[in-house]
């Protein structure tokens, strides 16, 4: 048996080497809190839950859905899209249906670069869009998020060779692991830039509506030549807590759209029906969820981040996402200083470094658990003395 030389190229995918820790800690007897993955703890709206289960019944969703998506979910989305950011969409043709953004993310990168072509990805970022740049033989460029530069990517630093070769761009605020949010400024150096060198900006949008104080995230397709260079990837995933729901979108421009449309007519057969029904409730029926969620979120990271700051951090109140990226103490590397917590406190952090290089130096904090659980957390971390 001999392995495809792409799989050597590969690390081992972040989240599942957490998860064997945890399993290993727990067999231990430690009780774990887990601030690790970032997946909702809050269930899916029951309004959701009661639309699948009358569209499961429904013998006509038992069959294959159309490729791009059932048309109501289509034009479910571009409704939404127009309702929430003011940008217009062809449901036809600027809209298809995911089985989760993370699909949609992986697979653009087959449709787009061929073996030695760059693509431009953050650092800190997403593992999939470097993983997906060596799946298509592609070589990843980073563009470092630096904290001096409110972690957006620097443009101008971009050597302008590379620039020239590159055929797409990845950029998502607001941003995971960073909690990052970006506004139409930046997005409009970026559609000139991307206008200047021929590259396909791919926008990751899945926290858009993940906000507190008031803040409201901007989508890049909001600024003018965006859908001329651009396309977003949404999922229904992190707004409604339908992680398990593999159901997601990406819109934007045409031709990319199309050509995201080949690979994945000739790799999957789309996302369930009774899915696509349950996700037209989740954009067109109550949004009240939304708010009451991110309540929930603000209130954990007061928590957080008044109990690390007590204990020598110097945070500010995030505005976006339910994640929070902090430094380590006492120059420790990521990795050291998860694992130190691990087995001191059997607390469950993200190392930076699985991010990227550019991580190193900081754990990312997931706020997927009760406030009372966080509370016991800031106070197991009293015990290091740091």
């Amino acid at each position: 048996m001999k392995i495809a030389q792409r799989i050597k190229t590969i690390p081992p995918y972040l989240f599942a080497e957490i998860d064997k820790k945890k399993e290993e800690a727990i067999k231990k007897g430690v009780d774990i809190i887990n601030l690790g993955i970032g997946d909702p703890d809050k269930p899916t709206p029951n309004n959701i839950i009661e639309k699948l289960r009358e569209s499961v019944k429904d013998p006509k969703t038992h069959n294959y859905p159309p490729y791009a998506g059932i048309a109501d979910f289509r034009h479910a989305v571009s409704l939404w899209y127009k309702n929430r950011f003011g940008v217009n969409l062809d449901a036809d043709r600027e809209v298809m249906a995911l089985i989760g953004s993370k699909e949609g993310i992986a697979h653009i990168f087959l449709a787009f670069i061929d073996p030695g072509d760059f693509s431009l990805i953050p650092d800190p970022g997403y593992p999939v869009y470097k993983t997906g740049t060596l799946f298509a033989n592609g070589f990843p460029y980073i563009m470092p998020l630096l904290e001096e530069n409110d972690f957006l990517p620097d443009l101008e630093e971009i050597d302008e060779e590379i620039a020239q070769r590159a055929k797409l761009m990845f950029i998502n605020y607001p941003n995971n692991p960073t909690a990052a949010v970006a506004n139409k400024d930046f997005f409009e150096k970026v559609v000139k830039f991307a206008k200047k060198n021929d590259i396909l900006v791919c926008h990751d949008f899945a926290y858009s509506e993940m906000t507190f104080d008031n803040y409201k995230a901007n989508s890049f397709l909001e600024v003018n030549g965006a859908k001329e260079v651009g396309i977003e990837f949404h999922s229904l995933s992190k707004t409604y807590n339908m992680t398990g729901w593999r159901l997601g979108f990406a819109v934007g421009n045409k031709e990319a759209i199309s050509a995201l449309s080949v690979i994945k007519t000739n790799i999957d057969s789309g996302v369930f029906k009774a899915i696509q029904q349950a996700g037209i409730e989740a954009l067109t029926g109550p949004q009240d969820n939304i708010e009451k969620m991110n309540n929930i979120y603000t209130g954990r990271r007061n928590v957080v981040i008044n109990g690390l700051n007590k204990l020598g951090w110097n945070l500010k109140p995030t505005k976006a996402t339910f994640y929070l990226w902090i430094p380590t103490l006492n120059k420790m590397s990521s990795v050291e200083f998860s694992n130190l917590l691990l087995e001191k406190t059997g607390i469950i952090v993200t190392p930076g470094i699985g991010y990227g290089e550019y991580g190193e130096g900081y754990v990312r904090i997931a706020l997927t658990v009760e406030e009372k659980r966080l509370e016991e957390a800031m106070e197991r971390l009293k015990v290091l003395k740091l």
